[in-house]
């Protein structure tokens, strides 16, 4: 692995990651939670949004998560009107492929006219005329399905020779859509479910850090069963930290090319993520935890 790609930070935990030419803190910010109710509609406190947007960026967390359907464009435009003009190592990464519909309920959107006007919507409301790292969004709300990716990817992969996208990703993908969408063009990350838990992409993991792709799992306590649940409570509790903590520094520890994406609309509990991901355990711990999802 390049030397760049682990390099320690004096003030987040896990030090950065390369994407692609792009470095990011591997403890990153995830907006989705900025939106109201549901990912629906607009926050019930927007100065407190604004401040947790001005707030991470001021902790030095450079690799934001968004999505043009949160909202629908509501984190977006959050985004821009915190923090834009951007600093040079701000990176900000979006997802197309879904919309939503009138009750909140997420529909595919995978289609090339889908993908341009989702593309164009995300430069719109973050005022870009570029974007750092867009994921196409496969699956449904349930999880990912089997299926080619080619035409979608491929019409993703003509908006970046345009330059409207400056590197590619996949969200909600299985082991061999990962394979095509490498096939076609390179990607710098894949985003999956995935926690302490729920381990079915163990295997994907080592392979793409073998490959300097990052891996960037969401839901980080889903999932979970109630013995799971009161084994990960006992170790946090002997550790003297939260369950969440715990399940933040153990992903960090799993394996370098893990990013963290943790989201919440408040300046103490982003404070509290980011200190808690510093948590540092024995090997023997680790072992013990790494238990939890087998």
């Amino acid at each position: 692995m390049s030397e760049t790609i682990n390099t320690p930070s004096a003030s987040l935990p896990g030090g950065t990651w390369n994407l692609g030419d792009l470095n990011v803190t591997r403890f990153g910010y995830g907006a989705m939670q900025l939106a109201g109710p549901g990912v629906m509609g607009p926050p019930a406190n927007h100065d407190g949004a604004i401040a947790v947007l001005r707030e991470a960026a001021g902790l030095g967390i450079s690799h934001i998560d968004t999505a043009g359907a949160y909202g629908p464009r509501v984190t977006n435009q959050l985004i821009r009107e915190a923090l834009h003009p951007y600093t040079e190592s701000l990176h900000i990464v979006t997802k197309v492929g879904a919309v939503r519909d009138q009750q909140g309920g997420w529909l595919p959107a995978r289609q090339p006219e889908n993908l341009r006007r989702a593309v164009n919507e995300n430069l719109a409301d973050l005022d870009l005329e570029s974007l750092d790292v867009v994921n196409l969004r496969l699956g449904d709300a349930q999880g990912p399905r089997p299926g080619s990716l080619a035409e979608p990817f491929e019409a993703l992969v003509q908006l970046q020779q345009q330059g409207l996208i400056r590197h590619l990703g996949v969200s909600n993908a299985t082991a061999e859509q990962v394979a095509e969408a490498q096939a076609i063009a390179p990607i710098v990350c894949v985003q999956n479910m995935y926690n302490l838990a729920y381990r079915q992409d163990d295997e994907l993991i080592d392979e793409l850090a073998a490959k300097n792709i990052a891996y960037v799992p969401f839901f980080p306590l889903g999932g979970f069963t109630p013995l799971q649940s009161m084994t990960l409570d006992a170790v946090a509790t002997r550790l003297n930290s939260t369950p969440m903590a715990v399940a933040l520094a153990w992903l960090l520890r799993r394996s370098p090319n893990i990013l963290l994406i943790p989201g919440t609309s408040s300046i103490a509990h982003l404070r509290e993520n980011v200190a808690g991901a510093g948590l540092s355990f024995s090997d023997e711990e680790f072992a013990e935890l790494d238990k939890v999802g087998h």
